[in-house]
């Protein structure tokens, strides 16, 4: 593991804000290596000075707080915290989680500042005034292999203290305190909680961060060593995907969660070898890397058959016997979706009710397979039992938030868990459709000709540009299983891709206009609803939008190619809204007119128009019936009205979106 301190930008950090700054910048170091550090894992802290109004010093524990990310961690995020009082809760024979929590709030030194991370008793028990604290990948895959507190044991010797698994709060730090009691602090280095993660500590930042590279390190040249002579399992080649089997799962595994859900299938070469491993299904069901992700991921895995819904009922009959196994009177159970299973000799499903979770779940995943497989070729996997877990997935703190979560809603997310397929997405309407789509909590599939389409979404969190040709059926059946191999089927179909040949005569239309028109402007948008018509009928609440024109309702001279090409496609919309009610599917048109912020109006065009009405830009741009611009945004909140459930009872609709044209009323 590579060290990423830099001397200046640590001497920038101390020079802004002092040792807390140096403190944020270690922390982020750590926070940025995903081997280290997922989704809010792991914890840092600082023993300091604080000064009270009445200029009193308090010696200060600044410890990461709850909700903060190490990745993006600000001085913000480090609580100040009354170390003696925290001292002295740990001298406590007992305290409950909750108690904890109480207690912890009341020993800030700052009443707006974030609640103090559920171990800042542990750490302000460890005599060193930085203290790290990660989740490392080599550390807790040799922990969860055969034999690995003695393999631990072997690499680090007397410079590291190993301790058996406790759950987090008050007693492991009560656990640390007394294993700790008769230590030399001196020469310690670090503390390994097998199963869980590695604290490392320090009188400085940079002795403490480099602590942890340094320990980390080792870990993994060792089992680089030990994996030498040892031969990985074949990468096989998988079956082809199949996108209904894939969809279909999706939707019952939407109807066990209570709602939409997304769906990804990695395939990538750990996958691969998982999927086809002898021992799948046994592994798939042991545990996670570390008990912390049962949050994120369940206890355990689903194992998928080729024929992946046998697979789904036999998670709720397996997860509902460990709930009953394990639960107490005032536990109440979770949901019975599984968040990741190994689909045969397919790939590894990942499930989430929403992007940001599906993220979660895809990177805990992630580091979680390559480390079964590297245990395993160290001598087995063998993570905690179940009752450990259930402990964790359970943990009263967490069930506490969940309480305070199933009352709270966003009306903004109402289309979280959906997925929307736009084509003509690079620009003008297509673009504001991604965007609103994208804002409302759907994840979309942004396809475009266009060569941007690829990179233009790229930072835009659920959102996946494609390059695709409309007009080309290998390109869309590709566009369609990437797609739901990405996110898990489809909802929402927003027909968009279009253009508007040259102005010409009946007398002098050329032959390649017309067919071209006619193969963008219809049978492209034909094609492209029937291969999604199988996929939608698996869909959830499933709608399609046709982005029609006003030239349907109000043709003009000289568009004869454009004009009788959206016509045709206006008839497919009503056939395919009678054709599709009985499965829900819901199909309506939007006839936009005078979108100017489109590529098709450039700033030369608007003013020639403008002269020819012997009126200015702005006014050409208000020439309607209320007297107002309508832009791609405009367009795009009614795609998005008719894309969700507010228009539910709604189907073969013609909407102009054109601020009123005479012509057409």
């Amino acid at each position: 593991m590579k060290s990423l301190w830099n001397d200046e930008d640590a001497a920038r950090c101390f020079a802004e804000e002092g040792e807390l700054g140096l403190r944020v910048y270690t922390s982020r170091l750590l926070g940025m290596n995903p081997d280290l550090v997922l989704h809010g894992g792991g914890n840092t802290s600082l023993k300091g000075i604080s000064n009270t109004v009445f200029g009193e010093s308090v010696e200060t524990l600044f410890v990461k707080g709850s909700g903060w990310d190490l990745r993006t961690i600000e001085a913000a995020g480090f609580p100040p915290v009354d170390l003696n009082y925290l001292r002295r809760l740990g001298a406590l024979d007992t305290l409950s989680d909750t108690q904890m929590m109480r207690e912890l709030r009341l020993a800030l030194l700052d009443p707006t500042a974030p609640t103090p991370s559920v171990e800042a008793i542990l750490h302000a028990l460890i005599p060193h005034r930085y203290v790290d604290h990660t989740h490392t990948d080599a550390v807790v895959t040799l922990s969860n292999s055969l034999g690995g507190a003695d393999r631990l044991a072997e690499i680090f010797g007397n410079e590291v203290l190993i301790l058996p698994y406790t759950m987090p709060g008050f007693v492991l730090a009560k656990q640390v305190a007394k294993e700790a009691a008769d230590a030399d602090w001196s020469s310690l280095r670090g503390i390994i909680l097998l199963n869980h993660g590695l604290f490392t500590f320090a009188e400085d930042a940079k002795t403490s961060y480099s602590a942890m590279i340094d320990l980390v390190t080792r870990a993994e040249e060792y089992i680089a060593s030990e994996l030498g002579n040892s031969r990985a399992e074949t990468i096989a080649k998988l079956d082809a995907f199949d996108r209904l089997s894939f969809a279909e799962l999706r939707r019952e595994a939407g109807n066990v969660f209570g709602s939409p859900v997304l769906a990804s299938l990695d395939t990538g070469d750990d996958a691969r070898r998982f999927s086809v491993h002898t021992d799948a299904e046994r592994l798939i069901a042991s545990g996670p890397l570390t008990p912390d992700h049962t949050i994120h991921t369940k206890p355990f895995g689903a194992v998928f058959p080729r024929s992946p819904i046998a697979g789904l009922k036999g998670f709720c009959s397996d997860y509902s016997a460990y709930f009953s196994e394990h639960s107490l009177s005032d536990h109440r159970r979770l949901d019975l979706m599984p968040r990741f299973g190994v689909w045969s000799e397919r790939g590894i499903v990942r499930l989430a009710p929403s992007i940001k979770r599906l993220k979660i779940v895809e990177d805990i995943v992630a580091h979680t397979i390559p480390a079964i497989l590297t245990a395993e070729r160290l001598g087995g996997w063998r993570p905690l039992p179940r009752k450990a877990l259930f402990d964790v997935e359970y943990w009263e703190l967490e069930q506490a938030k969940l309480k305070s979560a199933a009352t709270a809603t966003d009306a903004s997310r109402e289309l979280e868990g959906k997925v929307a397929l736009v084509t003509g997405a690079a620009s003008g309407i297509g673009c504001a459709a991604v965007m609103r789509l994208a804002a409302a909590g759907a994840a979309v599939c942004a396809i475009d000709i266009d060569e941007s389409a690829e990179s233009q979404f790229a930072n835009l969190p659920g959102v996946l540009g494609l390059r695709c040709d409309v007009t080309d059926s290998e390109q869309i059946d590709s566009a369609i299983d990437t797609c739901v191999g990405r996110f898990g089927g489809l909802d929402i179909v927003v027909s968009n891709a279009g253009f508007f040949p040259p102005t010409q005569s009946l007398a002098d239309l050329e032959e390649k206009d017309w067919e071209r028109s006619v193969a963008l402007n219809f049978t492209a948008h034909t094609r492209l609803l029937k291969r999604c018509i199988p996929l939608l009928k698996l869909g959830f609440d499933p709608a399609v939008v046709f982005i029609g024109s006003k030239n349907v309702l109000a043709p003009g001279p000289g568009a004869a190619a454009y004009s009788a090409a959206k016509a045709g496609l206006m008839q497919v919309a009503r056939i395919a809204a009678l054709e599709l009610g009985v499965h829900g599917i819901r199909v309506n048109t939007l006839h936009p007119d005078a979108v100017y912020d489109t590529a098709l109006w450039t700033d030369e065009l608007l003013e020639a128009r403008a002269n020819a009405y012997g009126i200015s830009v702005e006014d050409y741009k208000r020439k309607n019936i209320l007297r107002t611009e309508v832009a791609s945004a405009d367009v795009a909140e009614a795609v998005f009205l008719l894309a969700g459930t507010r228009f539910g009872k709604t189907t073969g609709a013609q909407i102009p979106v054109d601020g009123g044209n005479d012509r057409v009323i």
